[in-house]
């Protein structure tokens, strides 16, 4: 990218000393922890613990606060300090290089480092790895017309969770991007308001509340609008019931490597409110100071900053979806970081008939990791902004048609290892075993995930039904030794169209196309999808 929003203190000293660079200070430890331990709720949120109790994720040392004495023996020798990170346990300055002795003499840091990939300052050097260390509960059918959403929700076969009751609800994604303008206001986000799913937000770039404001980037708008927008009869996003909570970590006028520090900072807070998915249409590769630009054999995905928290962020239970990047089609030609992180689930985008769109960005990371991960439709794809629907291209908009199915998901198997769930998710694309490095493991398949999980859960009774033929010309039988309390038809746009308690249904009037069936014997609901010729 060239800004990846991915759509198409001391003075007085010789010039040397005086120029700056953003560096990072890493603290030797936490000395209040075992007041953290005592009482987790003093950082963490109840749903945050519940994550993690869940899937049995303990706490650990990263989710202790920063030593906040260490910050003010900081400010005490001149230096201002807004951002900081509790994850990798220390805070960014932009310094010379006698600013920077200054601060390595300190007993309380452990070591600098730079953003810049050539540093002209001389750091201690330092090796840091702190980035390694079923339930089944039958819903009611929800009936949605997806309007002109139909093609990209079909094309993940997202469908059967939407009609099995599984459309988000309880799972709470942070949307991580460049601004929300019209969120509060626009008709296409009232579904969202009435039923209170927007939970809260933060512009960690303005440090303020102010993320609707109309001067903003509409990025995160139109991201969101793909995953919770609503217009009736008009659009469905692919998690429409699910919460969110809003964040502005990327200025859309610069490309400056704070920008990864903000959206670490957006991860963490994240973590604190108890998110179950980050979902991020951002990457990064190039700045506008080409000193801190990345080399293709810096996407690693623990070379960065953004990239080691993300990997932090998996670790603590949360589901992270990035973007791949928008670059198929021009010299950079691959990922950006963070997508390079193995841990994270990283989407490509697919045109309407299933190919790679050209911009789609390819992998693998420079370790030879496969990426992306899988892909959704990203060229010509349906989302909202303010009132109306508009069609966007870019991994941009992949990304979050891919994040709200996982919310689905996860409503429908909340206790699922999420290492567990990202293989399935790879393993049921259309691709596996076989991958492209710009598809990767192919086209999301949530339909397949579902049924395969319910086929294979042992708090799932054994399917006894069966559908014949499929595809049909006339006559849909339904094979059970199960009493029939009642059976429903509905179109491909979810519309109810027969309703019977019969075993044998007529179809040789209905139109050509895709049909879904849900079977209502006396202890379980069944759906079906058939053909019909």
């Amino acid at each position: 990218m060239k800004k990846l929003l991915l759509f198409c203190f001391l003075a007085g000293y010789s010039t040397t000393f005086a120029q700056t660079e953003l560096v990072f200070v890493y603290f030797t430890d936490k000395p209040n922890k075992a007041a953290f331990y005592a009482n987790p709720l003093s950082e963490l949120s109840q749903k945050s613990l519940n994550r993690r109790t869940a899937l049995g994720i303990a706490l650990n040392d990263q989710d202790a606060p920063i030593e906040q004495t260490y910050i003010q023996n900081l400010q005490n020798l001149g230096f201002t300090i807004t951002d900081y990170s509790k994850w990798l346990n220390g805070v960014a300055l932009n310094v010379n290089q006698a600013q920077a002795n200054i601060i390595k003499a300190q007993p309380f840091v452990q070591s600098v480092e730079s953003f810049a990939k050539n540093s002209s300052l001389t750091l201690k050097t330092q090796n840091i790895n702190k980035w390694a260390d079923f339930e089944l509960a039958q819903k009611n059918m929800t009936v949605f017309d997806y309007g002109s959403g139909s093609e990209q929700i079909d094309q993940i076969n997202l469908r059967p969770l939407h009609l099995a009751g599984f459309t988000g609800t309880g799972v709470t994604i942070a949307v991580i991007d460049s601004g929300f303008p019209t969120v509060n206001t626009g008709s296409a986000f009232s579904r969202l308001w009435t039923n209170s799913r927007i939970k809260g937000g933060y512009d960690f770039v303005s440090k303020n509340t102010d993320i609707y404001n109309p001067s903003l980037n509409n990025h995160g708008t139109v991201v969101l609008g793909a995953i919770g927008g609503y217009i009736a009869d008009t659009f469905v996003g692919s998690a429409p019931d699910a919460d969110f909570y809003l964040y502005r970590s990327e200025n859309a006028t610069v490309e400056v490597p704070e920008e990864e520090l903000y959206w670490i900072e957006a991860a963490e807070e994240a973590d604190r409110k108890g998110v179950d998915i980050i979902t991020t249409s951002l990457g990064y590769n190039n700045f506008d100071d080409p000193k801190y630009s990345y080399s293709y054999n810096d996407m690693n995905g623990t070379k960065s900053f953004i990239g080691r928290a993300s990997e932090i962020a998996v670790n603590k239970g949360i589901f992270v979806l990035i973007a791949a990047g928008n670059s198929g089609e021009v010299p950079w030609h691959y990922i950006t970081t963070p997508a390079d992180n193995v841990k994270v689930f990283s989407i490509g985008s697919v045109d309407a008939a299933g190919s790679s769109s050209p911009f789609s960005s390819y992998g693998p990371n420079s370790l030879g990791a496969v990426k992306p991960d899988a892909s959704t439709r990203g060229s010509s794809a349906t989302t909202v902004d303010n009132n109306t629907t508009i069609s966007v291209s870019g991994t941009s908009i992949s990304t979050p048609i891919a994040a709200g199915g996982v919310a689905c998901l996860i409503q429908a198997f909340p206790t699922m290892n999420r290492d567990i769930m990202r293989t399935n998710l790879r393993q049921t694309a259309s691709l596996f075993p076989s991958y492209t490095n710009q598809m990767g493991y192919g086209i999301l398949n949530f339909g397949s995930f579902y049924n395969s999980t319910l086929n294979t859960s042992e708090l799932v009774k054994k399917k006894t039904i069966a559908i014949f033929p499929n595809p049909v010309k006339n006559i849909l039988n339904i094979a059970t030794e199960a009493q029939i309390i009642s059976t429903e038809v509905y179109d491909n746009l979810g519309r109810l169209i027969l309703k019977s308690a019969q075993k044998s249904i007529k179809v040789e009037d209905f139109a050509k196309g895709t049909y879904y069936l849900k079977i209502q014997t006396k202890d379980k609901v069944y759906y079906e999808k058939f053909l019909k010729e």
